[in-house]
């Protein structure tokens, strides 16, 4: 793995409702707890196997309709972490190559017309 895909500082804020990364390239990524809830990278949250590289973007742009925390963040080897949710949620991995591509700022998803 690239060594920039690696996090240098990982935070969450429940009242903010929002997870930070900041990349050891500089990057810096914000995604709401909603949109990263609702991109859960797991089998049953995808739909199947066939579905795993599926991901909705536009989810961390939208008001949300539900109230999500993270109880627990784990980091699974080098590669992921595993969030815990309130709801009781916590077998998806979020691998660090699948969060950079899903970064919702503005430089990696320009706003949409």
């Amino acid at each position: 793995m690239q060594q920039t895909l690696q996090p240098e500082k990982v935070e969450v804020s429940n009242s903010d409702q929002e997870l930070f990364i900041k990349w050891a390239d500089g990057h810096k990524s914000v995604f709401s707890l909603f949109g990263l809830r609702k991109n859960c990278p797991c089998v049953t949250c995808r739909g199947g196997h066939g579905r795993m590289n599926s991901f909705d973007q536009s989810l961390f742009f939208v008001e949300p309709n539900q109230y999500f925390e993270v109880e627990s963040i784990n980091q699974i080897g080098n590669h992921a972490i595993q969030i815990t949710w309130n709801d009781g949620h916590n077998t998806g991995m979020y691998q660090w190559e699948t969060l950079r591509e899903l970064c919702p700022c503005e430089e990696c998803y320009p706003k949409q017309e």
